[in-house]
C-alpha cells in the first residue's frame, strides 16, 4: 500500500536507461530522472554529443551522468552497454526507448521531393525503421530480458501524437509549388510511432507475469524555434492553441516510470494539447 503519494514518484536507487538520451527530448527525460532522484544512463551513437550533454548535466545538477556510445541497431553494442551498466550499478530498472530518426521538415531542401511516398528511398525506409523500431525491439530484448529475469522493471516507449493520427500534410504546404514538389512528413515517422504502440501492448502482456510494466507516451510537437508559418498552421490544429514547451513532458515521464503508475501497463498516454481529440 502506498503511504505517501509524493514518495511514490521517487526514483531513488533506480537505474534508468534512455536511448537517444543526448537528443533534444532525450536530455529532458534524463533531467526528469535526475530530478526524481534516479540514476540515468544515456545511450547514444554520437560520442561528441554525449560528452556535451553529460558535461551540461554535471554542471546543472552537480551529478556525473554515465553516457555510453552505442548503436541500438547492434545487439553487440547493447550487450556491451548492459555489461558496463551492471558493472557500475549492478542493476537495471527502467528502459526508455526514445531514439528515433526525425528529419526536420524545415531543414529539407525545397527542391527535394524524396519525402513524398511515391519517391521515398528504400534505404531511408530501412534506416528509419532500424533506428526507431528495430532499435526499440533490440533494446527491449537485451535490457527487458534482464529485468524479466529479476522480475521487476519498466519499459517506456516514446511514440507520438502521430502514432495515433496521420500527419496533416497541409501544415507543410508551401504555396507556389506543384504537389510533386511539396515536402511532406515522411511515411516512416508514422510507421515507427504506430509500431511502438504495437510493441508496447505486446510486451505489456508478454511480460506481465514477470513484473514488467510497459507503456507508451505520445507527445505532441515541441516548440523549438520552428518556422513561424509552420507553427501557426500546427497550433490551429491544437485546442490549447500552442505547441508544447520542452519541459512539459518531464512530470509525465517520472509518473510513467515510477511506482506512481504501478497499476498501469499496456497503456498509451497522449499529451498533445488536445490535438487528437479533434
Amino acid at each position: 500500500m502506498i503511504k505517501n503519494i509524493l514518495e511514490s514518484f521517487n526514483l531513488r536507487n533506480k537505474v534508468c536507461i534512455v536511448t537517444g538520451g543526448a537528443g533534444l527530448l532525450g536530455e529532458r527525460h534524463v533531467q526528469a530522472i535526475l530530478e526524481a532522484g534516479g540514476t540515468p544512463v544515456i545511450l547514444d551513437k554520437n560520442e561528441n554529443v554525449i560528452s556535451k550533454v553529460t558535461r551540461r548535466l554535471k554542471k546543472g545538477y552537480k551529478i556525473a551522468v554515465l553516457g555510453i556510445r552505442a548503436d541500438i541497431t547492434s545487439t553487440k553494442d547493447l550487450e556491451n552497454a548492459k555489461k558496463a551498466i551492471l558493472k557500475k550499478y549492478n542493476r537495471i530498472d527502467v528502459l526508455i526507448n526514445n531514439a528515433a530518426n526525425n528529419p526536420k521538415i524545415e531543414n529539407i531542401k525545397k527542391n527535394n521531393n524524396r519525402t513524398r511516398f511515391e519517391n521515398f528511398p528504400r534505404e531511408v525506409w530501412d534506416e528509419d525503421l532500424a533506428v526507431g523500431l528495430k532499435g526499440a525491439f533490440f533494446a527491449s530484448q537485451v535490457f527487458g530480458s534482464y529485468m524479466a529475469q529479476h522480475r521487476s522493471g519498466v519499459i517506456l516507449n516514446i511514440s507520438s501524437d502521430l502514432g495515433i493520427i496521420a500527419p496533416d500534410q497541409r501544415i507543410y504546404k508551401k504555396e507556389g509549388l506543384k504537389q510533386s514538389q511539396r515536402i511532406v512528413k515522411p511515411v516512416t515517422y508514422s510507421v515507427v510511432k504506430h509500431g511502438l504502440i504495437g510493441l508496447t501492448k505486446y510486451l505489456a502482456t508478454y511480460w506481465a507475469e514477470k513484473g514488467i510494466r510497459v507503456n507508451a507516451l505520445c507527445p505532441g510537437g515541441v516548440f523549438n524555434g520552428q518556422d513561424k508559418d509552420f507553427v501557426e498552421k500546427l497550433t490551429n490544429l491544437i485546442p490549447l492553441g500552442r505547441m508544447a514547451d520542452i519541459e512539459e513532458y518531464k512530470a509525465t515521464i517520472v509518473y510513467m516510470i515510477s511506482g506512481a503508475s504501478s497499476y498501469m501497463t499496456g497503456s498509451v498516454v497522449i499529451i498533445d494539447g488536445g490535438r487528437t481529440a479533434w
